[in-house]
């Protein structure tokens, strides 16, 4: 599995972020499975808030390639108020069916207090618009401040369902995809 590339689009802002703790413990597993790997820190790119008439605004050419790069892409976001973040959000904007169209999706939400459900909900229909193809496997951390210590899992429960969404999206990176849903097909914005 050397040549699979795993691409992480880290959904948060905060520099303390559980989220990208856990996106970086996701591409180790990704890495332990033999994959090259790229986090996608939102902080570092400059991303205006998405207008469809200013499509290459800031850095947006330099995003969509390196997302266009990916075997696999692995989303992951903070859970605010029932879904994900606007940043990333705005980032997924940017891209369409060229970054994500049968491309293998893995799907990773934190939440400060109960399971992240529609986070990882509105997420996997994100990937469903896009025609990608989303892991049935989930990381989902809930109660996150007490989920970690000093930068680290304190949980190996949940450690393990991080590191394992990195290695399913190794493992399933050249899986042959579905027929485009309808979602999909709707979504004729997606094609910029």
């Amino acid at each position: 599995m050397a040549d699979v590339h795993v691409v992480a689009i880290c959904g948060s802002l905060r520099d303390e972020s559980y989220t990208r703790i856990a996106m970086q413990r996701a591409l180790d597993g990704a890495a332990n499975a033999g994959a090259s790997t790229d986090l996608l820190d939102l902080r570092e790119w400059e991303l205006p808030v998405y207008d469809p008439d200013e499509d290459d605004a800031g850095d947006a050419a330099a995003f969509r390639e390196r997302v266009r790069e990916a075997d696999s892409i692995l989303l992951g976001s903070p859970m605010y108020h029932g879904s994900y973040s606007a940043a990333l959000k705005n980032a997924l904007d940017y891209c369409g069916f060229d970054e994500f169209e049968h491309t293998t999706v893995g799907l990773l939400g934190v939440a400060g207090g109960s399971f992240p459900i529609t986070t990882l909900e509105h997420l996997r229909s994100v990937g469903r618009a896009l025609n990608a193809w989303v892991i049935p496997h989930q990381a989902a951390i809930p109660r996150s401040h007490s989920s970690f210590a000093d930068g680290e899992f304190v949980d190996e429960g949940t450690e393990d369902r991080v590191l394992t969404l990195g290695r399913e999206a190794v493992r399933f990176a050249n899986i042959e995809p579905d027929p485009s849903t309808f979602e999909g097909d709707e979504n004729v914005g997606a094609g910029h």
